[in-house]
């Protein structure tokens, strides 16, 4: 299992590295002067032709590709935050550190104190939705593959496609109109202010519960298939030949089972509540990183799209390993 991990683990780091090329290329060709983009659309042309000559944006792809992996691991000094260039981009980490992504020119502050705030909020929305969609979709899921083509199985079955039909701006909007039109007992916004007149708990209800119902009805379909299946196998038959009580043959010998293919299907959904969700964080305002990679991008923020897009990434790949190496302790199989 120790080479296993080890081997995974660095099949993610290469496949971050190369993802890093793509995602610097991808910036670095989008329409627009590099130097441009970073000081913006009125800065003096002036200004633009100095910064392009500090970045030495007429060096090869390649060369300028390694040296912003060196500013990115510390190796290198931060050029944009050179006195002479008068951009006045101050980091309080100083030029030179590990994991230094530039300087938001959106938010005029450094990248890292932009992101990790609204990754901050991504993540106490995404962890409170997850706690929800996990076990809903998994009541939901068992319930209904425990007795597959009943009428309970076809009544969950049915709810579940219609949570996963309505699209997340419609739920929003309906949750909205229903809970703060016609009841007013919720907030409309989720700005994660304190002063707004409702506190936070209030402010996350909607947005959780939009991602929740929007996300357990899939899981729950997921789950569901892989519990009717399960039961149709011969050593269940078994169990219940011998007279087992049918709950001892659920908890004891379908249950862990059924799991076993869900279980990354459950974890990606850790992938699609950080990166994903910006329709959501769009209807209600929510200060969170799917919104603010939209702002960059509409913005033309190169820096602060570049750290995000490979935050995204890093989560995605790291949340892959983690259901591959959970799918191998739960199944014996696997490991063999």
């Amino acid at each position: 299992m120790t080479r296993y991990i080890l081997r995974r683990t660095l099949e993610m780091l290469v496949t971050l590295l190369v993802a890093s090329f793509l995602v610097f290329v991808v910036t670095e060709f989008s329409p627009g002067n590099v130097a441009r983009k970073t000081l913006g659309a009125f800065a003096l042309q002036e200004q633009v032709d100095l910064l392009y000559k500090k970045l030495h944006l007429n060096d090869p792809l390649l060369v300028r590709y390694v040296r912003w992996v060196g500013v990115l691991t510390g190796i290198e000094a931060d050029p944009l935050q050179d006195p002479a260039l008068g951009l006045g981009f101050k980091d309080p980490r100083r030029a030179r550190y590990f994991g230094n992504f530039g300087y938001s020119t959106l938010y005029k502050a450094p990248v890292n104190d932009v992101l990790w705030d609204r990754l901050g909020n991504t993540a106490l929305l995404a962890g409170l939705a997850f706690a929800v969609i996990v076990p809903l979709s998994l009541v939901l899921g068992v319930l209904a593959g425990m007795r597959a083509g009943s009428v309970l199985d076809r009544a969950l079955s049915t709810l579940a496609i219609v949570m996963t039909s309505i699209p997340e701006y419609a739920l929003g909007v309906l949750l909205v109109a229903v809970f703060v039109v016609a009841l007013g007992v919720l907030p409309g916004t989720s700005p994660l202010d304190p002063n707004a007149g409702w506190s936070i708990a209030a402010q996350l209800v909607l947005p959780v519960s939009v991602l929740a119902l929007y996300d357990a009805g899939y899981v729950a379909r997921i789950v569901r298939a892989s519990m009717a299946e399960v039961m149709a196998r011969p050593f269940v038959r078994t169990a219940v030949l011998k007279g087992l009580p049918r709950r001892q043959v659920i908890v004891n010998h379908a249950l862990r089972n059924a799991l076993i293919a869900p279980f990354t299907v459950i974890l990606l959904q850790i992938n699609w509540l950080i990166g994903g969700v910006v329709v959501t964080e769009l209807v209600f305002a929510y200060p969170g990183f799917g919104r603010m990679l939209l702002d960059a991008s509409l913005f033309g923020d190169v820096a602060l799209i570049e750290a995000a897009t490979l935050v995204a990434l890093f989560v995605a790949t790291a949340t892959q390993l983690l259901s591959d190496v959970g799918y191998r302790v739960l199944d014996p199989q696997a490991r063999r």
